[in-house]
């Protein structure tokens, strides 16, 4: 099944306030369990210069955007099938340049998704961890932001940055949050409750808990293995709890917009950047 230009195209958008909270894990894995309930899904490995969504498939991309920029390929050849039936397109790892884009590059790069509207009807984008201006506007930009948050001080405090830069900067009204590496069902709730806390107190934004995943020896198996846990390990905790809340997702509302394909998130994204400039 095809995406057709009167079925718009969901875009989520997943991001971190900072690295190490399983970001990549949860994007990779939200975009193979949409896949199974019958989604077409592109990967965006938006972290340019330190990508590694593509390790986590187990591909190996023969071209990267490095190649778009450069003129040798164009986006839809760099497209990559996985096993999962999830197209990604891969960034390249170990080249600063492509983390410090000038904005006409940026630009070209983004309005050549156009291609690839329609191969896709979601849109997976896992974002580079912090708060530059290119990761808060593909977050600004998207239809959903999905953060990942841990139990953990730093996090909450990196996740509170991010969340008041969205709101205040970006008018975004609501943020869905994941909490990541829970050791139990209140150990979630409580990094939550903690986010809940100060946002309700500071910012006018909507915080939602849409799922918690468990720690789980399975998942450092599976990114040894190269393969996302819901491949590798279907059966381990945090592969079910990964299911779920592909399921949860897979409810969400697909915002209809008047152009009805992808060139609003083309141009909502291409605005966000615009104003940096100005």
């Amino acid at each position: 099944m095809v995406n057709t230009s009167n079925s718009p195209i969901q875009v989520i958008a997943v991001g971190g306030g900072k690295g190490g909270v399983g970001k990549t894990n949860v994007a990779v894995n939200l975009a193979v369990g949409l896949g199974r309930l019958g989604r077409r899904v592109t990967l965006l490995d938006a972290a340019l210069g330190l990508a590694n969504s593509d390790v986590t498939l187990g591909v190996k991309p023969r071209k990267t955007l490095l190649d778009v920029l450069t003129g040798e390929a164009t986006l839809s050849e760099v497209v990559v099938e996985t096993a999962d039936g999830v197209s990604i397109v891969p960034a390249s790892s170990g080249y600063p340049e492509l983390a410090a884009l000038d904005m006409d590059t940026y630009f070209g790069l983004i309005h050549a998704f156009s291609e690839l509207a329609d191969t896709m009807d979601t849109l997976v984008i896992d974002t580079a961890a912090g708060i530059s201006d290119e990761v808060m506007c593909f977050l600004a930009a998207a239809q959903e932001v999905v953060l990942v948050v841990v139990n953990e001080p730093t996090s909450i405090g990196d996740s509170y940055a991010l969340i008041k830069l969205l709101s205040e900067r970006y008018g975004i009204t609501k943020i869905n949050i994941v909490t990541n590496m829970v050791r139990s069902k209140n150990d979630g709730e409580e990094a939550f409750a903690k986010l809940t806390t100060v946002t309700d107190r500071f910012l006018d934004i909507q915080l939602e808990h849409v799922g918690s995943l468990p720690f789980d020896e399975y998942l450092r198996r599976a990114v040894r293995k190269q393969s996302p846990v819901m491949r590798a390990y279907p059966r381990s905790s945090v592969a079910t709890a990964m299911e779920d809340l592909a399921g949860t997702v897979a409810q969400w509302p697909i915002h209809n917009k008047a152009s009805g394909h992808m060139e609003f998130f083309v141009e909502r994204l291409i605005g966000k950047m615009g104003n940096k400039r100005a």
